[in-house]
């Protein structure tokens, strides 16, 4: 059964899942609906437009920096270069349900000099569109074992104020004692897309 996380909390993923060497990274999130719901809710409405998150994930040297603009993968650059992590697209909108974004992790390709894997979800053109993540609900991020397909961890970030919050930094992955472990996150941050975001880790 898979661990429900909370805020701050740790667990090992060597451990639930003894000799794990490829997961599933899945992000997900809705948008609220504005009230009404007649024919023209959507017009002239912030909340009835569209949100385009964009999940990434920053890879970290172990003295918690970024080395290399390679070491940022996202939409504009899906895979890294080891092969070690393989974006599988954008979605545009966070439509449907289950998983909006989908990372695949091969840890035990993963080159030394990476540690930690941060995973982020900013949103696409926040200030021009007046957006943030306090219209967005059911926000998750959950690893999955890609050799059995079981859910080893879930971390649901509803019920949080993100008021004002236009990129949240989710969860990380890290590597220590030879163990990987994953740290539940969900912390909001201001910033004006993945670029500003990043500038913490350089």
């Amino acid at each position: 059964m898979a661990i429900s996380l909370q805020k701050g909390q740790r667990i090992s993923l060597s451990k639930e899942a003894p000799g794990l060497s490829k997961i599933i990274c899945g992000l997900g999130w809705d948008v609220i609906k504005p009230a009404g719901g007649g024919f023209f809710s959507n017009f002239g409405n912030k909340a009835g437009q569209e949100y385009d998150l964009d999940a990434s994930v920053i890879c970290l040297s172990d003295n918690g920096k970024l080395t290399d603009n390679q070491n940022i993968i996202y939409f504009g650059n899906l895979s890294h270069p080891s092969g070690a992590i393989v974006h599988q697209g954008d979605n545009l909108t966070g439509a449907g349900d289950g998983d909006d974004e989908i990372i695949i992790i091969d840890l035990a390709r993963i080159p030394s000099s990476i540690t930690k894997l941060v995973f982020v979800v900013n949103i696409y053109d926040c200030q021009a569109r007046k957006q943030d993540f306090s219209k967005i609900e059911n926000a998750f991020v959950r690893l999955v074992n890609v050799a059995n397909n079981q859910e080893l961890a879930r971390f649901n970030l509803s019920g949080q104020d993100y008021q004002g919050m236009t990129g949240m930094i989710l969860a990380e992955v890290y590597r220590h004692n030879d163990e990987w472990k994953m740290a539940a996150i969900g912390n909001g941050v201001s910033v004006n897309g993945l670029g500003e975001l990043v500038k913490s880790y350089i």
